[in-house]
């Protein structure tokens, strides 16, 4: 053990020293993105539009950003798993629902890996699924409103980490557990880990026309702690790959316990076979108690089914459908090229890439070379499955894209570079230094059939001497390199928001079209819309009090309401009457307990309001709508709770 613990501390101490080197000797102040050449690749002139949307996990923020490349600059926020109190989402009553699990309310989430809905492998620009990885969540983003459409909780699952990863034609997102758990849960010692701790694969079907999802079925796993995954394609469309670590399944100290083993495993889910398994009666359905929130958009409002079973499978129940490939221990990304034909696992304290061959894992499995199993799951031999190693190519690898003329490109944590290498002869090519040490990268269409090999995005740990400093935290630091020629040329690096732990990158050109402008007011079903100002009213309901509202620039209809009393209820139904491009109204109320509203054209939001004090309080227009914005403003009067005043409201006659 102490010898463990030496050569960590070593391992620990040389990290601490590669990515604690600022930038002190001026020559990046010099060059690199500071040279003309490289200001007119990021620039895009007032009034042009970027080549392609770079959408980033938020992390900690639990949202989603979007940036444009080659430029940087953020276009937007999408509220996912976290309150927003910028739009009111999570805090109007229409999207409430959108947050609620089998836990309660759990207003955010740690949002980790995006990607971007597929056909024939190509991206499609229909929808972008993330996961929660705290509370075990997938969410579904339309691209086309760019707002949450879908959330759905996982069962049986903690740190949705190998999440949420689509098969070629979008049939499949999978939600994998990082961490294993006591299958079902139950009230039992940790110490009993070992065989009786569990890891949940849950394979997330997509419906292809509306892309509403259900669990088709969870695969039920050893105890191991499933990492990151990734589909196969072309020649390998039917499998999905999972990296594993801690297959020694220890439960304490993990930085050394876990690192024992020489190699830990890909688990190679053949989900063909499992899904016709499934189709002909083949698992068991298990009691489950998990939280399915939809939001529709005709009535403006999600609402939240509590499931109370999901499907299961036992591995061992459906021979030939799962294998493990061995791989260099502790590995973390785990990629396969476009082709479908290479797997790349790294161990995260390799020196070398190492890649497997999926014909070669074809050939091994139909020769039946195992070298032994794991709970009942063949291992194959590690030389068998192996397709290549890149020597020497950097410290730490993680996480690997690829561009479209067979070169890879690979994140080294620990050495703070991104290396180019050559699929199949496993030459390193370039190698750049990145500002500070590198997790994920994104090369728009990188994780697709077809990758747009222009830019390589690096999204780093550390910012450090990057920009300005504003305390102990700051921003984290994205690094965009030009890889269209031989070499790769940093040409930019812009801060990011939240913790980006990976990117999904498409053409504008796919996007862009199909962005919805407007919410048609015709088609409004929201049960309290007004659809012109003429039906706006207030009704009292015993102690709630509905405020049916309309907004249009600039004036909030009814501006005057009076009989509201101490103790009630109040719930503002808004409908913006605009049918213009970008005019959305806000609304505030003095003494509000959730948040702002802002209500796009079309549509209809709520909010609730719980007067507390006697007095006249004013409501107002939060975002500035038109040269008479400042006069976009009413007055509530609140009268004691014992009072005889009778609801009264002006409709702006006068």
């Amino acid at each position: 053990m102490k010898k463990h613990k030496l050569q960590l501390l070593t391992l620990f101490g040389a990290l601490m020293l590669l990515t604690s080197c600022g930038n002190n000797n001026n020559q990046n102040k010099s060059s690199g993105a500071l040279r003309s050449s490289a200001a007119e690749k990021v620039y895009v002139a007032p009034g042009e539009h970027d080549e392609f949307y770079a959408f980033m996990s938020g992390g900690y923020s639990g949202n989603v950003t979007v940036y444009g490349l080659p430029s940087g600059r953020m276009f937007k926020e999408i509220p996912v798993f976290s309150q927003f109190p910028t739009s009111g989402y999570g805090y109007s009553e229409e999207t409430k629902p959108m947050l609620e699990t089998s836990h309660g309310f759990v207003p955010w989430d740690d949002a980790h890996h995006p990607d971007i809905s597929q056909t024939n492998g190509e991206l499609d620009g229909r929808w972008i699924f993330i996961n929660g990885n705290n509370t075990p969540r997938i969410a579904r983003i339309s691209l086309t409103t760019f707002e949450t459409e879908e959330i759905i909780e996982v069962p049986n699952s903690a740190g949705n980490h190998s999440s949420s990863f689509v098969t070629e034609n979008t049939e499949y997102v999978v939600a994998g557990t990082r961490f294993s758990v006591p299958v079902p849960q139950r009230d039992m010692p940790i110490k009993e880990y070992k065989s009786e701790f569990k890891g949940a694969l849950s394979f997330i079907s997509v419906d292809p026309e509306h892309g509403h999802m259900d669990i088709k079925f969870q695969l039920i796993m050893p105890g191991f702690n499933y990492d990151l995954s990734h589909p196969g394609r072309g020649k390998s469309h039917g499998w999905f790959f999972f990296t594993t670590y801690n297959t020694e399944e220890a439960h304490s100290l993990l930085e050394v316990n876990a690192s024992q083993n020489d190699k830990d495993f890909i688990a190679a889910i053949n989900w063909k076979k499992i899904e016709d398994y499934v189709n002909n009666g083949g698992g068991t359905k298990m009691p489950a108690n998990y939280a399915h929130n939809i939001y529709d958009e005709s009535t403006h409002t999600g609402t939240t089914t509590m499931k109370k079973e999901v499907l299961t499978v036992d591995p061992l129940k459906v021979p030939g459908a799962i294998y493990f490939l061995p791989t260099p221990k502790s590995p973390h990304g785990c990629d396969v090229d476009p082709t479908g034909q290479y797997i790349i696992g790294n161990g995260k304290l390799s020196a070398d890439l190492t890649v497997h061959s999926f014909d070669n894992m074809i050939a091994a499995i139909e020769a039946k070379k195992f070298d032994g199993e794991a709970y009942g799951i063949p291992i194959l031999k590690f030389e068998d499955v192996l397709a290549g190693t890149v020597k020497s190519s950097g410290l730490g690898p993680l996480h690997t894209e690829f561009d479209d003329k067979g070169n890879a490109y690979t994140t080294f944590f620990i050495s703070s570079e991104v290396v180019k290498w050559k699929l199949g002869t496993w030459e390193v090519l370039d190698r750049k230094p990145t500002y500070y040490s590198v997790g994920h990268l994104m090369i728009p269409g990188g994780n697709s059939r077809k990758p747009f090999g222009k830019y390589v995005v690096a999204l780093n740990k550390i910012t450090k001497d990057r920009y300005l400093p504003t305390g102990p935290e700051m921003e984290h630091s994205a690094q965009i390199y030009d890889i269209s020629g031989d070499k790769m040329e940093l040409i930019y690096d812009f801060p990011t928001h939240g913790e980006p732990h990976y990117a999904a990158g498409i053409p504008a050109s796919i996007l862009a079209p199909k962005s919805k402008k407007i919410y048609r007011l015709d088609e409004n079903k929201h049960p309290y819309a007004v659809s012109s100002p003429d039906q706006a009213k207030v009704v009292r309901e015993g102690k709630e009090v509905h405020i049916y509202m309309s907004t249009i620039r600039s004036h909030f209809t009814p501006d005057n309401i009076e009989g509201i009393k101490v103790g009630d209820k109040v719930y503002f139904h808004i409908t913006n009457h605009e049918q213009d491009f970008d005019v959305p109204h806000g609304f505030a109320m003095i003494g509000q307990q959730t948040s702002e509203l802002l209500v796009m054209p079309g549509q209809t939001k709520t909010s609730v309001w719980y007067p507390k004090q006697v007095g006249v309080w004013p409501f107002y227009c939060t975002d500035f709508c038109s040269a008479l914005h400042q006069e976009m403003q009413g007055y509530i009067r609140v009268s004691p709770e014992n009072s005889n005043i009778e609801i009264s409201y002006s409709l702006g006659e006068d």
